[in-house]
């Protein structure tokens, strides 16, 4: 069976959604076009998704083209859903990228554009929209070759641009291939030798297999143009879905290798895995192994674009149930094979947070729950409980999601709630070396354990990782287990109350009291370690040895690119010097300029609020999330959540009720 993961991606209200539903309704799967503004459209199932015309989850659906059969993934557009995407982009063999004829490149296309080519992913585009008044076809080439990448190629010419009469001419072996073997020949010397040799010998089939193994390579963009409400030039595009993007790969006789991009709810409350086989082949009551150490039994699945079977097998995509613990971006293997590392990496953090509460005091049980299930399903909310105040922290992209999280519980869980303002997620990298010990009943330790630690920092995206460098075998298993666990827990609030993400810890000190009892007593845990000493300990000695190599707060800072009329660069500038931006040296034009440079994630708002007053409202702001910098000014203090190990006397006071 040939199969093809496909993905459609475009700023939000390109027509990505309507463009699926031509191409279902080409293909047979539907009898009647659906509508985005009626809501009626077959991979938007969220009540919100219908009311607002906009993709928040990825859906999956299936159609065939000839002997392949297409798994095509309808993606968000909207920036807030970023994360989505990305979950989405990592299972796929082929893109479309759609841009409207009439708005043409806009903000997110260039964001989901420069993703496309980081991953390598083979992408097609289509210029939707061509029946729309005001709709152009030259000039919109321009812009993408301009804004997103030289390396474009039209398959045709168009024609009734702006009325229902708008069509599409595919390029035939007549019509001249100049420009295609221009942008074919910078990726290929052997092509242009063979031009320049004999120009004879370069006929068009040549060129179109050439085209073929340069797009499947993602080297270059063949460009479609038409319209997914007349259906103009939808036929091209599934040709060239069909002969340009390339097929799914991989061995079902190899190990089990899959990657899970998006968990739900089924109706009886039970956990559904979507996951893309990337080699092997599961079965039915198979025992799988996911993430790191989660292991269950394969209850059932079914496969999208197959009959009812009881395997998925490499190159599909499967829904799976029966393993409970699993989370999005988990890597799946056969229990008969060493683990996969974790994968998902790639997603850029939320750099926002707000306090969520309900608008019934009742409720707060229920929310709890609630907020865990939608967590299951977008880990990067990333809840963050305080204890102290009994108030739960969730992780934003935008204001958008605020709306999302808010109407999903309203509808799907009847909980009201509120929102406190938002604000900036930093983290904390530490600066040094630092090490401290605490032992066994000697000076201040009231704990039955000995713990030493040392920190030192690790290089950015690298994890949290734990070494030991006493024997293994120096106190059971589980007490090192406890301090290892304590300190990934302890690392969630640095010195500053900040996360810290990267860090590299050793064990260097260990002891504890063996299991004893008074003569003829059972067993006696104030004489007797137990995993509870290293987990109240280790807290006090890791945060010593933080303070001694210290830390700094970094703030999240996006990369943005601004569009503005000439004229206005120089109001522009001011506002962003007072929003502490970092701009580049403008590129000035006659008419529009571009501003390039970075901007804190907490000023991004601001921005976007003061831009359509400063530039007439002709200003186009593209911002993402680049990188970590250091605070300058007031160090921002997080309150912590937990009983603080920074104050000794308070936190054994919590954790011993006694100093």
């Amino acid at each position: 069976m040939k199969l093809l993961n496909l993905g459609i991606l475009a700023h939000v209200d390109a027509g990505k959604t309507s463009l699926t539903e031509r191409l279902l309704y080409a293909a047979g799967v539907i009898d009647e076009i659906g509508s985005v503004d009626d809501g009626s459209t077959q991979t938007d199932s969220l009540a919100l998704e219908r009311q607002r015309g906009i993709t928040i989850k990825s859906a999956v659906v299936s159609f065939a083209i000839g002997d392949v059969t297409v798994n095509l993934i309808d993606t968000p557009g909207h920036p807030d859903f970023i994360a989505e995407v990305e979950r989405a982009l990592s299972v796929l063999d082929g893109a479309v990228l759609v841009i409207s004829a009439v708005e043409g490149v806009q903000a997110q296309t260039r964001v989901l554009m420069r993703t496309l080519q980081r991953l390598r992913i083979p992408t097609l585009i289509f210029v939707n929209k061509a029946d729309r008044a005001g709709a152009q076809y030259e000039s919109v080439l321009k812009s993408i070759a301009d804004k997103l990448s030289a390396a474009i190629v039209p398959m045709g010419s168009a024609s009734g641009l702006g009325t229902r009469n708008a069509a599409f001419t595919p390029y035939g072996p007549s019509d001249p291939y100049g420009d295609l073997l221009e942008v074919l020949a910078e990726h290929d010397d052997q092509l242009l030798a063979t031009f320049v040799e004999d120009e004879k010998a370069l006929t068009y089939d040549t060129l179109r297999c050439k085209l073929a193994v340069q797009t499947k390579q993602a080297l270059v963009h063949p460009v479609y143009l038409g319209s997914a409400i007349t259906g103009a030039g939808t036929e091209a595009l599934t040709e060239g879905i069909r002969d340009l993007l390339p097929l799914a790969s991989g061995s079902p006789t190899d190990p089990v290798d899959g990657s899970v991009f998006k968990v739900e709810r089924g109706p009886a409350g039970e956990k559904v895995a979507y996951a893309r086989m990337f080699s092997g082949t599961a079965h039915v009551r198979e025992r799988l192994r996911f993430g790191h150490n989660g292991e269950a039994k394969l209850t059932a699945l079914e496969v999208f674009g197959s009959p009812p079977t009881a395997e998925v097998r490499a190159g599909q995509i499967g829904k799976l149930w029966g393993l409970a613990d699993i989370q999005i971006g988990d890597r799946i293997t056969s229990t008969t094979h060493e683990s996969a590392p974790a994968t998902g990496g790639f997603f850029a953090p939320p750099t926002l947070e707000t306090v969520i509460s309900p608008v019934q005091r009742s409720d707060k049980g229920n929310l709890q729950v609630a907020l865990t299930q939608l967590a299951e399903q977008d880990p990067l909310i990333n809840l963050r409980q305080d204890d102290l105040r009994q108030e739960t922290y969730v992780s934003l992209y935008g204001e958008v999601q605020k709306e999302v999280i808010q109407t999903t519980l309203a509808t799907e869980f009847g909980i009201d709630v509120e929102f406190r303002e938002t604000t900036t997620i930093c983290i904390e990298r530490i600066d040094g070396v630092g090490q401290a010990v605490e032992f066994n009943k000697k000076d201040q330790n009231p704990f039955l354990a000995t713990v030493g630690l040392r920190v030192e920092a690790a290089p950015v995206n690298a994890g949290v990782t734990f070494e030991l460098e006493v024997e293994l075998g120096s106190m059971p298993y589980a007490f090192i287990k406890a301090v290892e666990e304590t300190v990934r827990e302890t690392l969630e609030q640095g010195v500053h109350g900040w996360q810290i993400p990267d860090a590299r810890v050793v064990m260097t000190h260990s002891g504890y009291s063996a299991r004893q009892s008074h003569a003829h007593a059972v067993f006696d845990k104030s004489m007797s370690s137990t995993a509870g000493d290293f987990r109240f300990l280790t807290p006090l000695v890791l945060i010593t040895a933080l303070q001694q190599a210290g830390t700094t707060v970094h703030e999240p800072m996006h990369r943005f690119q601004l569009e503005i009329p000439t004229d206005t660069t120089r109001a522009v500038l001011a506002a962003l010097a007072r929003l502490r931006a970092i701009p580049q040296v403008p590129a000035l034009a006659a008419e529009t300029s571009t501003l390039e440079g970075e901007i804190p994630a907490a000023a991004v708002y601001q921005l976007e609020q003061q831009l359509p007053a400063l530039t007439r409202g002709e200003g186009v702001l593209e911002s993402a999330f680049e990188r970590y910098q250091p605070v300058t000014g007031p160090i921002p203090e997080r309150p912590r959540t937990d009983h603080d190990p920074l104050n000794r006397r308070e936190y054994l006071l919590h954790v011993q009720r006694r100093v």
